[in-house]
C-alpha cells in the first residue's frame, strides 16, 4: 500500500511539472508571437502609430487619409517657371478631393468671397486656395494695380470659381449710377482720400458682388481682404461650409470677430506661412482678462489692436441685401438678425512685413502731420505709422517697427499666452505649406503661362509690389459729404441672435474697447 501511494504521488508531481513547463512555454511564446505579428503589420503599413502620426514632423492633419498623391503634369515639371514655388508629395484632405477643388454644384451651402485687391500672385494664390480648402466655392476679385496686370489676371482667370473684375471706365460709370450714390448711409466717407475713398470703393464693389453672387446661385457672401483668412474653429473638419450649415435658418448675418497677427520677427516674407501667434479679440476674452492685461498687451500703441477690432461678416443672400460698409451687411426692408460666433474668427495679418510701412505711405498723398493724416486714415495707429514712414530714416523706421509691432519679449509673450490674450494657431500655416509643397500653386501658374510667358517675364510679374490689402485708388472720387456718427459699444453676444438696430449708417473699421470704456462700464455698474 505504501509503495502504491508513493508511486501515485510521484506520477502526480511529474504531471504537474509537465503542465507548468508547457504553460511557461506558452506564456513565453505568445507575447513574442504577438510582437512579431504587430511588427509585420506595421512594417507593411497595416497599423498607424499614433505617436508617429501626430508628431510635429509628420504632416498629416486631423481628418486626413492616405489618398493618392497629387499628379503634377510633365509639362509643369519641365517648366522653369514653376521652380520658385516648389513641389512635393504631401498627403491631402480626402474631403477636398486631393486638392482638385472641383466642387459639385449641389453641395450646400454655396459660399462666395468678394474682395477688392491690388496684391500679386504671391499673396493671392495662397489666399484663394486656403479658402477653397475650408469650403469656399466662388471668388469675385475686383482688381487694380499689380492684381490687374495681364500676367497676374491670366493666372487668376484659369482657377475654377474665380471671376476677375477690372476697374474699367465702364465699371466706374456703372457704379456712379448705383443706388449708393443717392443715399446717405455711406455719406460719412465721401469727399475724403486714401482709406476713406477705399472704403467707399469697397462698398460699391460689394453692392455689385451681391448681384453677381446671386446670379451664380450662392447662398452666402463674405467680404474679405487678401491679408485676412477665415478661421472656422469649432467645426469637426475645419470647414466653413459646415459652420454656416449649422446657422439657424432665420439668421441673416454671421459675425466673425477678428484676431490680429503678432509677428515675432522683422524679416517675415510670407505671413501666411510664417506667422502663428495672434492676439485674441475682446469678444473671445473675459472682460477681467482683457482689461486686466490691457496695458501690457497694448505695448505703448494707441489701442489694444493696431488696426480694426470689430470683425467681418457673412450675409445670407436674399432680397434687398445691401452692404453696410466693408465690415457689415444690411437689408433695405428689414432689420437683419445677427449671430456672433464664439470660436470662429477672421485672422488679420496686420503689418506683418516691414515693407508694409512704406507701401502704405507710397499709396497716400497726405501730408505727414497729425492734422492732415486724419483726412486719410480712420484709425490712430495707421496715422502714426504713416508719419513715421514719411519722416524717419530707414534705420529709425526699423527700430520703431521692432518696438511697436514685433513681439520680441519672450517672457511677455509667454505670460500673455498663458493668460489667453495671445494664442497659437497653426492650421493655416500647415494648409498653405501643404498646398505649396503639393505643387498646387506652381501647377496653376504653369498651366497659365507655359505658352505665352517666358521665365523672365513670369518672375517679373510676381517679384514687385509686395502684398497689400489696400487697392490703388482709381478715378471714382467721393462726392458727397454727410454727418459723422459715433459708434457705441455693443454688448457681447456669443451664438445668439441680435437685432441690428444700432448701425443705420455704414459700419467703419472700429478699434477694440479701451480703458475709457472699462471705466465707463465700472461707473455704470457701481451706480446700478
Amino acid at each position: 500500500m505504501a509503495g502504491h501511494h508513493s508511486s501515485s504521488s510521484s506520477s502526480a508531481s511529474s504531471s504537474f511539472q509537465t503542465f507548468a513547463s508547457r504553460l511557461l512555454l506558452l506564456l513565453t511564446v505568445l507575447p513574442l508571437t504577438l510582437a512579431v505579428f504587430a511588427f509585420v503589420l506595421q512594417w507593411r503599413g497595416g497599423l498607424n502609430d499614433p505617436v508617429t502620426r501626430w508628431s510635429p514632423n509628420h504632416h498629416e492633419f486631423p481628418g486626413m487619409g492616405s489618398l493618392p498623391r497629387p499628379v503634377v503634369h510633365a509639362s509643369s515639371r519641365s517648366s522653369d517657371c514653376v521652380d520658385p514655388l516648389g513641389q512635393s508629395r504631401s498627403p491631402s484632405f480626402p474631403y477636398y478631393r486631393d486638392w482638385k477643388f472641383d466642387y459639385a454644384s449641389d453641395l450646400r451651402p454655396q459660399i462666395c468671397i468678394q474682395t477688392s485687391t491690388s496684391a500679386g500672385l504671391e499673396q493671392t494664390l495662397p489666399w484663394i486656395f486656403y479658402h477653397k480648402v475650408v469650403g469656399v466655392s466662388n471668388f469675385l476679385l475686383f482688381v487694380e494695380g499689380q492684381a490687374a496686370s495681364p500676367n497676374v489676371t491670366k493666372v487668376l482667370e484659369t482657377i475654377p470659381g474665380v471671376k476677375v473684375i477690372h476697374r474699367t471706365r465702364e465699371l466706374e460709370e456703372q457704379q456712379a449710377k448705383s443706388r449708393i450714390w443717392n443715399e446717405t448711409w455711406l455719406s460719412t466717407f465721401f469727399y475724403k482720400p486714401c482709406n476713406y475713398e477705399l472704403f467707399v470703393k469697397q462698398s460699391l464693389n460689394m453692392e455689385m458682388a451681391i448681384v453677381m453672387a446671386r446670379e451664380a446661385g450662392m447662398d452666402w457672401i463674405i467680404h474679405l481682404d487678401t491679408d485676412e483668412l477665415i478661421y472656422p474653429a469649432g467645426t469637426r473638419e475645419y470647414s466653413l461650409r459646415q459652420l454656416l450649415s449649422d446657422v439657424p435658418g432665420d439668421a441673416d448675418m454671421v459675425i466673425f470677430p477678428n484676431y490680429e497677427s503678432s509677428v515675432e520677427r522683422d524679416d517675415i516674407k510670407e505671413p501666411f506661412s510664417e506667422v502663428s501667434m495672434f492676439k485674441k479679440n475682446y469678444d473671445h476674452l473675459p472682460k477681467d482678462v482683457y482689461f486686466g492685461n490691457y496695458r501690457e498687451a497694448t505695448r505703448g500703441n494707441p489701442n489694444y489692436y493696431l488696426t480694426y477690432g470689430n470683425g467681418k461678416s457673412a450675409a445670407r443672400i436674399q432680397d434687398h441685401l445691401r452692404p453696410n460698409g466693408a465690415h457689415r451687411w444690411h437689408n433695405y426692408m428689414k432689420t437683419p438678425n445677427e449671430i456672433k460666433l464664439e470660436e470662429a474668427a477672421i485672422l488679420h495679418y496686420t503689418y506683418p512685413k516691414f515693407s508694409d510701412l512704406t507701401s502704405r505711405r507710397d499709396r497716400c498723398g497726405c501730408k505727414p502731420t497729425k492734422e492732415d493724416v486724419k483726412r486719410c486714415f480712420m484709425l490712430e495707429f495707421d496715422r502714426v505709422a504713416f508719419i513715421i514712414a514719411s519722416t524717419a530714416t530707414q534705420d529709425e523706421m526699423l527700430s520703431w517697427y521692432r518696438e511697436r509691432i514685433v513681439w520680441t519679449d519672450k517672457a511677455l509673450n509667454l505670460k500673455l499666452l498663458r493668460k489667453g490674450i495671445l494664442t497659437r494657431i497653426y492650421a493655416p500655416m500647415i494648409i498653405i505649406q501643404g498646398l505649396r509643397e503639393s505643387g498646387v500653386f506652381s501647377s496653376v501658374i504653369a498651366s497659365a503661362v507655359k505658352v505665352t510667358l517666358s521665365k523672365d517675364q513670369f518672375l517679373l510679374s510676381v517679384e514687385s509690389s509686395n502684398s497689400s490689402r489696400e487697392t490703388t485708388y482709381g478715378a471714382i472720387t467721393s462726392r458727397k459729404i454727410g454727418k459723422t456718427f459715433d459708434s457705441q459699444a455693443t454688448a457681447r453676444k456669443f451664438l445668439e441672435f441680435r437685432a441690428n438696430t444700432s448701425h443705420p449708417l455704414a459700419v467703419a473699421p472700429l478699434s477694440p474697447p479701451g480703458l475709457d470704456d472699462f471705466s465707463f462700464e465700472t461707473q455704470m455698474f457701481s451706480k446700478s
